[in-house]
């Protein structure tokens, strides 16, 4: 998910997914994969450079729970 600014000053938050291409006019033009356009304040490579650094965050997160480890030894199955 990526913030960004409607023409009208507006902040919205957008999932980055649903980007099928941007257009650059004098705004900048996402089309969403519904179709859905969306004029926003950013240019184009700022919000490119957005999703990309949102795609990195999310590579970055650690997967929950513990790292694994060494399995445990049976109690009386030492050196088998």
């Amino acid at each position: 998910m990526i913030w960004l600014t409607r023409l009208n000053q507006t902040v919205l938050v957008l999932n980055s997914d649903l980007i099928e291409h941007i257009d650059i006019t004098p705004d900048t033009v996402i089309t969403l994969t519904s179709g859905q356009i969306l004029r926003v304040r950013e240019s184009a490579e700022g919000v490119i450079r957005r999703v990309v650094e949102f795609r990195q965050r999310i590579q970055a997160v650690p997967v929950a729970g513990p790292a694994p480890g060494p399995e445990s030894p049976v109690p009386g199955l030492e050196g088998v």
